[in-house]
C-alpha cells in the first residue's frame, strides 16, 4: 500500500514513523512546503526501517503522490497553548484549499485521512473541496480520545486497555462525549466489571477520567508545545484498517447524514473501516444525558461549518 503524507512536521512524521514500525505501508511519501525538510524526515524514518518492516520512505513534490492509495493530510498551523481546536479554523481552511488541489491532481483515487485541527471541521472542508464521497474522506476524529478513555478506564480497573471497549463521540474537542453507557470490559458494562474487582466507578472516578480525556491535549501542549506520538499511532492504525481491509470498528469522523436530529455534520461515531473507507456507521447505546450532549456537540459543529 502506498501512503502519502502532506505535512512532514511532528504529526506527519510521527504517523510515517508509526507506519514504518507497524508495517502499515509498502511505500511512504512525505510532502512538505520545504522539500529539504521532507527529505530529512524521510531519511530519518528510513533509518528505522531495518529494525522494523520492509518499506520505502521517500520525499517529493505533489507529483510523487501518484498512485497513492491513501493520503494523510497533516498540513496546517499548530495549536497554540490555551487555544481551542475550533479557533484554528480560519487559519487552516485556506491551507487545505491548496493542499487538496495538489493531492487530487496527483492521486485522484486516494482516500483522504484528515489529521489537521480542528479535525471535524477540516474533514467537512476536505470533503467539500475534494468532491469525494463522505466515506472516502476520513478524519482521525476521536480515535485518540477513545484510546485515552480506554486507557484510563483500564488503569482504574487494573486490566489491559485492549480489554476495554469504550468510545468518545462527537467533536474531537471540548464538546466531546464520553459514552459511559456503552462502555464494556470483558463484555460486561464497566460498572458491573468494576464492582466484581472491587474498583467501583464513583462520580469522582468518572470526573477524573473525564478530565483526563478531555484536557489531555491542553496539558501536553502546555508541557511540550504539541501532541504527536498518540495521534501518529492512531493515524497509522486507520491506515492499516484500510490497507488490510480489516473492517475494524474505529471512532473516526466523516460527514454524517444525521446525528441526533442534526443533518450533514462531520463528527465521530464508531465506524467500520476497510478498503473502501468507512463501510458502516454504528450508533452506540447512550444515556439521555449523553444523547443530549451529542446533539449539542453536533449542533456546534454544524453551526461552525455552515459559516464557511
Amino acid at each position: 500500500m502506498k501512503v502519502g503524507i502532506v505535512g512532514a512536521g511532528m504529526v506527519g512524521s510521527a504517523a510515517g514513523y508509526a507506519l514504518a514500525l507497524r508495517g502499515g505501508a509498502s511505500e511512504i511519501v512525505l510532502v512538505d512546503r520545504s522539500l529539504a525538510f521532507a527529505r530529512a524526515q524521510a531519511e530519518d524514518i528510513s533509518h528505522a526501517v531495518p529494525f522494523a518492516h520492509p518499506c520505502r520512505v521517500l520525499a517529493g513534490e505533489y507529483g510523487a503522490l501518484e498512485g497513492a492509495d491513501m493520503v494523510i493530510l497533516a498540513a496546517g498551523v499548530a495549536q497554540k497553548a490555551g487555544e481551542s481546536r475550533l479557533s484554528l479554523l480560519s487559519r487552516n481552511a485556506d491551507v487545505f484549499a491548496q493542499v487538496i488541489a495538489g493531492v487530487r491532481n496527483a492521486a485522484p483515487d486516494a482516500i483522504l485521512l484528515v489529521a489537521s485541527n480542528p479535525v471535524d471541521i477540516m474533514t467537512d472542508v476536505a470533503q467539500r473541496i475534494s468532491g469525494l464521497p463522505a466515506a472516502r474522506v476520513i478524519g482521525s476524529g476521536t480515535i485518540l480520545d477513545s484510546a485515552r478513555f480506554r486507557s484510563l478506564i483500564a488503569g482504574h480497573l487494573g486490566i489491559a486497555p485492549q480489554s476495554v471497549h469504550a468510545y468518545v463521540l462527537g467533536e474531537h474537542g471540548d464538546s466531546e462525549v464520553l459514552a459511559w453507557a456503552s462502555a464494556r470490559a470483558a463484555s460486561q458494562p464497566v460498572e458491573r466489571f468494576a464492582a466484581q474487582v472491587g474498583a467501583a466507578i464513583t462520580q469522582d472516578v468518572r470526573d477524573r477520567i473525564d478530565d483526563g480525556v478531555r484536557r489531555a491535549a491542553y496539558r501536553i501542549i502546555e508541557g511540550k508545545g504539541a501532541t504527536w506520538y498518540g495521534i501518529g499511532a492512531g493515524l497509522a492504525r486507520i491506515v492499516q484498517a484500510v490497507g488490510g481491509d480489516q473492517r475494524s470498528v474505529l471512532s473516526v469522523s466523516i460527514v454524517t447524514p444525521e446525528v441526533e436530529g442534526v443533518s450533514d455534520v462531520a463528527l465521530s461515531l464508531p465506524r467500520v473501516v476497510g478498503r473502501e473507507g468507512v463501510i458502516a456507521t454504528l450508533r452506540p447505546e447512550l444515556s439521555g444525558t449523553e444523547s443530549d450532549a451529542l446533539r449539542r456537540s453536533a449542533e456546534m459543529l454544524k453551526d461552525t461549518a455552515s459559516r464557511l
